[in-house]
């Protein structure tokens, strides 16, 4: 078999940092680098490639495995190119150690890239594409902030009978995640002097004060609701800002909330429910979403003969769901059963140490390959 490892490193090596979290002339800004890179390799290996234009200098990447004739099936694998910012310059440098692979992006996640990567590889290289599937690897950009890729993807018409899309789930198949929605809250007061605070009003007395709302009453709200999968739905306050100085009476404050959302939840009805809320505790705020784009939950019927037949072969009898969003919900609206898979364990994303070990990444990649080579 191809060498996963191998690729990983190079991977890891060509840095792919979301463009919203450093300056757009950086390196290590964006996600050119690891694109133009797989595109070269997908060229050498026999695929059919082309890149999908999503924003200016972002650019998909869809490497086709088309067998002669008609198609009658499309099998997607979806991991996302780009990755959060590193602390450090080193982990733009992979490591090995004691059986693990550390480097940013490391499960998060470019070992679902090499996985998936080589699976088509390897499929390619050894004739086995089972006759009338086409399968399609896509390297998407912009997971880790606005799904700009997968959403590009979803509205170009693209169609498959399957989607897996890569994200770290201990080679685990995931039928359901939750959704996730930001609300801005803001209070307003009036300012005064420190020394005289009784001639003003507090904007950020009244914030604490919804709060505490949010995290302890309404929160208890939410743990009555349960989801087979997904348990019940959360809020929690990430961020706040309020007041000028200390000796100045705040007459602004500023939080935002993020609330993960269940499947069959409406952000306007969420929306509504706070308002109600905090209406009833006679406190008064505005709220506003703090995202472009919805990020919805997603629900895959787990009876979908392929979504089936991929959990067989992945050795799972129960479907299963994660608290994490990802482009899987995206994909899954545009009306292509979509489930989430890939080596590593989603603790490890994100960290300064991030890491993803060998045995995971050798194994997810054999699984993938024996999955697409038995299809019939």
């Amino acid at each position: 078999m191809s060498n996963p490892k191998k690729l990983l490193r190079e991977l890891i090596a060509l840095p792919s940092v979301n463009p919203k979290f450093l300056p757009s002339n950086h390196p290590h800004s964006g996600e050119h680098l690891v694109a133009d890179f797989l595109a070269a390799s997908a060229a050498v290996a026999g695929l059919d490639v082309e890149f999908q234009n999503v924003v200016p200098n972002r650019r998909n990447l869809l490497a086709r495995l088309t067998p002669p004739g008609k198609i009658t099936r499309r099998i997607l694998l979806a991991p996302h190119m780009d990755t959060v910012n590193a602390a450090h310059e080193s982990q733009f440098k992979p490591v090995e150690r004691n059986g693990r692979i550390y480097g940013r992006g490391a499960c998060d996640t470019k070992g679902s890239v090499a996985a998936m990567f080589m699976a088509v590889c390897e499929i390619a290289k050894k004739g086995w594409c089972p006759p009338g599937t086409e399968i399609i690897f896509a390297g998407l950009v912009d997971e880790e902030v606005g799904q700009l890729g997968s959403r590009k993807l979803a509205v170009s018409g693209f169609k498959a009978d399957l989607a897996i899309i890569g994200e770290p789930t201990l080679l685990k198949v995931v039928t359901a995640h939750k959704g996730d929605i930001y609300l801005n809250i803001e209070t307003h007061g009036k300012s005064a002097h420190g020394a005289c605070p009784h001639l003003g009003k507090n904007a950020v007395h009244q914030m604490a004060k919804i709060v505490e709302i949010l995290e302890v009453d309404y929160a208890a709200r939410l743990r009555e609701q349960r989801h087979p999968l997904l348990g019940h739905p959360t809020i929690s306050v990430g961020m706040i800002h309020g007041g000028v100085q200390p000796n100045i009476v705040p007459a602004h404050c500023h939080i935002t909330a993020d609330r993960r959302t269940l499947p069959g939840e409406n952000p306007v009805k969420i929306r509504a429910e706070i308002k109600f809320l905090l209406k009833r505790n006679r406190l008064q705020a505005t709220i506003s979403d703090a995202k472009q784009n919805e990020c919805a939950p997603m629900e895959t019927d787990p009876d979908i003969p392929l979504v089936k037949t991929f959990m067989r072969a992945m050795g799972q009898k129960r479907p299963m769901g994660v608290h994490y969003f990802c482009d899987a919900a995206v994909i899954s609206k545009c009306g292509i059963p979509s489930v989430v898979f890939g080596p590593g364990n989603i603790a490890q994303a994100h960290t300064d140490h991030e890491w993803i070990s060998l045995a995971s990444l050798e194994r997810g990649t054999a699984m993938l390959v024996q999955f697409l080579k038995n299809l019939s």
